[in-house]
């Protein structure tokens, strides 16, 4: 049993370290009646930089990476087509700023489930990988 559990750890240990961006504080909102829309939030690092190319949930028919900023007073928001992690930095996605956006949502997210993305990521030595998040979903006015 103690030969099982030590390659347990070891596995943990070695996908982890295969992953080029680690993510930490995932969350979403829970969303309200008709509501096709939700954002995710987290925050990003990598050891030696990489780059988020693209995100994948089985809750809605399209998931992006968008960019919050204003211009000319007026709050705007677009997709990007990546998004830097530079290395040794932290990237917040967070409301207001950069964010995952989930359009077109399947069915109502509501609080207490955990909506499962996949993002695809492109390390600094140009190898694509997946990192899976679990996004526990908070109350509708949790911030």
């Amino acid at each position: 049993m103690f030969r099982w559990m030590v390659s347990v750890v070891f596995f943990a240990a070695a996908s982890s370290a295969l992953a080029q961006v680690e993510v930490k504080d995932a969350w979403m909102r829970a969303t309200v009646t008709q509501q096709k829309s939700a954002g995710a939030f987290m925050r990003l690092t990598s050891a030696q930089g990489a780059r988020v190319l693209k995100v994948s949930t089985p809750v809605a028919g399209v998931a992006e990476i968008h960019e919050m900023s204003m211009v000319d007073n007026m709050m705007h928001m677009r997709a990007v087509d990546a998004l830097e992690v530079p290395a040794g930095k932290t990237v917040d996605l967070k409301p207001g700023g950069y964010h995952i956006m989930l359009q077109d949502l399947k069915q109502p997210i509501k609080e207490g489930d955990v909506v499962p993305l996949t993002l695809v990521v492109e390390g600094s030595d140009g190898k694509l990988t997946n990192v899976d998040v679990k996004v526990p979903v908070k109350a509708v006015n949790a911030r």
